[in-house]
């Protein structure tokens, strides 16, 4: 199946599906349904309290899905995005909340360098949530055939992006006044922020307390 009209419009009916992103094979659905989510985590034998991020094709469409994001979370998604990092960041409006049930205010978001069909699918249908296509406590896919069968029964179709790295993005939470990496994987944390801090200090007026480089 290579029709992305047709793999769109599946997915904003409500299905799941398999794609390869720019670190592993992720399990995804449309964000914007609570049915959908609650799927996903189910096929994949996640808790519903465990926070799910959301990935689009550009930042673009994330700022303009979580409203109200500004200074260090604005400067993090245009800065280290798209790249193999998921920023958490404020929700304020506690738009898809279900996806953050412990800490409704707050969201992940990613936007990953996709490739071919895969950022072809995500630009049409805009938001998607996104999660390693693995179980729990098993090894992160990298290619489509090291997905577990039963998550592959589980949806409505696949698209094989041949092998992935296999490492899962940096984690990285600017929900406060500096950064904290939450988890560290795809990408250099040091790096990331480091870019980070230039791209505040770039954005800061002079009378501002720039965040010091590498915190």
């Amino acid at each position: 199946m290579t029709d992305v009209a047709g793999m769109a419009a599946d997915l904003r009916a409500g299905a799941l599906a398999l794609l390869p992103t720019d670190t592993v094979y992720g399990l995804v659905c449309l964000a914007a349904s609570r049915e959908a989510a609650l799927d996903l985590y189910r096929l994949k034998g996640r808790v519903e309290i465990q926070p799910t991020a959301v990935i689009a094709a550009d930042t673009d469409v994330v700022l303009a899905s979580i409203p109200g994001l500004g200074g260090i979370a604005a400067a993090g998604i245009r800065s280290l995005l798209p790249g193999p990092f998921t920023l958490v960041v404020p929700n304020p409006e506690q738009r898809f909340s279900w996806l953050s049930a412990a800490r409704p205010e707050t969201i992940g978001v990613r936007v990953p360098a996709l490739a071919g069909l895969a950022a072809a699918i995500v630009r049409n249908v805009g938001l998607v949530v996104a999660t390693s296509a693995n179980l729990p406590g098993e090894p992160d896919p990298c290619r489509l055939e090291e997905v577990p069968a039963e998550i592959r029964a589980g949806v409505a179709f696949e698209v094989d992006g041949g092998g992935l790295p296999g490492t899962p993005s940096t984690v990285i939470d600017l929900t406060g006044a500096a950064p904290v990496v939450l988890r560290a994987g795809a990408g250099d944390p040091k790096q990331a922020l480091r870019t980070l801090a230039d791209a505040l200090m770039e954005s800061s007026p002079p009378n501002d307390a720039p965040l010091t480089r590498g915190q």
